[in-house]
C-alpha cells in the first residue's frame, strides 16, 4: 500500500530533480529518501524517475503520478484542517510564508501579540519573494502567505488587511529643500534606486515613476531596503520607501530627506493569500486582524507623519 511519506517525497523530487536537494526539503537523508521513492515503484510496478548523473528526470508515467500525487497530499493537508478547525483559532501548526519587504518591519512587533493573544498557535515561518510564496501556497507547503496584492492566481484566495504608503527618500542636499519634481514628469538628473528584480516592490515603484524615459536615469537592484537607504544616504540618487519601513530604516541623523504625496498617494496594499478550498479562513482571518492592528499602528508613526517640513507632492 502506498504511503502520503512516498508521496510527499515523490512529490519533493518532481519538483526539485534531485535526489539531494529533494532530502533536503523533506528533512531527510537522501538514502531514505530514494529508498521510498523505490518502494513506490515497486508498489506502483513502473519506473517513475530516469536516474542520471548529478540530476533525474521523471518518465511520462512519472511525471503523471507526481501531479496526481500533489492533488492527493493537497486533499489530505485541506483534511487535517478541516479537523483542526474544531479545535479553536490559530490552534496548532500554521506555516506562513511573507516576502522580504515586510517581514523585517512587521513580523517583530506581530509576533508577541500573536503568542499573547494564541498561546495555542504554532507559527513557522518562510520569508521568500512572492513568486515562490504563491507556488508553494499552491503546492500545500504554506497555508498562508503575507504580501502585497493584487494577487493574480487562479485559485487563490485574498484578504486586504492595510495600506502601506510610499514616501519619497532624497539625498539631504541643499536642492532636497525644494520640492521634487512629479513623479509622473520623471525625476530627472537623479538614479532611481530599486530592489533587485523578483520583489514586487521594484514593480510598484516603477509603477509610480514609470513615465520616466529609460535613457534617463540608472536603475541600480539591491537585496534590501536597509541597503536601498544607505545608498540614497550617501547620495547615490532616489527611493521610494514604505512607511512601514521607516520606522526601522530612518533614523533623524541621516542624511537623508523624506516627502510625502499629497493625498490620494501612491501605496501599496498588504494583505493575505490562501488557496481558495482551505478550511482554514478562520484562522487566516483571525491571524489578518493581527496584522492589521500592528500595520496601521506602524505606518501611523513613520517619521514623516509628524515632520513640519514634509513637502506634499502632487501625483
Amino acid at each position: 500500500m502506498i504511503t502520503l511519506k512516498q508521496l510527499r517525497y515523490f512529490a519533493a523530487l518532481g519538483r526539485q530533480r534531485h535526489f539531494g536537494r529533494a532530502a533536503q526539503e523533506c528533512h531527510v537523508s537522501q538514502p531514505a529518501l530514494s529508498l521510498q521513492i523505490q518502494e513506490l515503484e515497486a508498489e506502483l510496478g513502473c519506473q517513475l524517475v530516469e536516474r542520471r548523473r548529478g540530476a533525474v528526470a521523471l518518465t511520462e508515467m512519472g511525471a503523471e503520478i507526481a501531479e496526481r500525487a500533489q492533488r492527493i497530499l493537497l486533499e489530505a493537508s485541506d483534511l487535517v484542517d478541516h479537523a483542526r478547525q474544531r479545535r479553536g483559532t490559530l490552534d496548532g501548526p500554521l506555516d506562513l510564508g511573507v516576502i522580504p519587504s515586510i517581514a523585517p518591519y512587521l513580523l517583530p512587533a506581530t509576533l508577541p501579540l500573536l503568542q499573547k493573544r494564541h498561546p495555542a498557535l504554532q507559527l513557522r515561518l518562510r520569508e521568500t519573494q512572492t513568486a515562490t510564496l504563491l507556488d508553494e501556497l499552491a503546492e500545500g507547503r504554506l497555508d498562508v502567505a503575507l504580501l502585497s496584492l493584487p494577487i493574480e492566481r487562479a485559485g487563490i484566495a485574498t484578504l486586504p488587511l492595510f495600506d502601506d504608503p510610499f514616501l519619497l527618500a532624497v539625498p539631504q542636499t541643499p536642492q532636497a529643500h525644494l520640492p521634487p519634481l512629479d513623479p509622473r514628469a520623471g525625476i530627472t538628473g537623479e538614479t532611481l534606486l530599486l530592489l533587485e528584480e523578483g520583489h514586487c516592490l521594484r514593480d510598484q515603484a516603477l509603477s509610480v515613476c514609470g513615465a520616466v524615459p529609460g535613457g534617463s536615469r540608472r536603475q541600480y537592484g539591491a537585496s534590501s531596503l536597509s541597503t536601498i537607504m544607505q545608498m540614497v544616504a550617501n547620495g547615490f540618487g532616489t527611493t521610494l520607501m514604505p512607511a512601514m519601513a521607516l520606522p526601522v530604516e530612518f533614523r533623524p541623523d541621516m542624511p537623508v530627506k523624506l516627502f510625502r504625496f499629497a493625498s490620494p498617494g501612491p501605496s501599496r496594499s498588504i494583505g493575505l493569500a490562501w488557496r481558495r478550498n482551505s478550511a482554514r479562513r478562520a484562522d487566516f482571518e483571525a491571524l489578518g486582524a493581527v496584522l492589521s492592528e500592528v500595520g496601521q499602528a506602524l505606518t501611523a508613526r513613520s517619521p514623516a507623519a509628524a515632520e513640519d517640513d514634509v513637502v506634499a507632492l502632487p501625483v
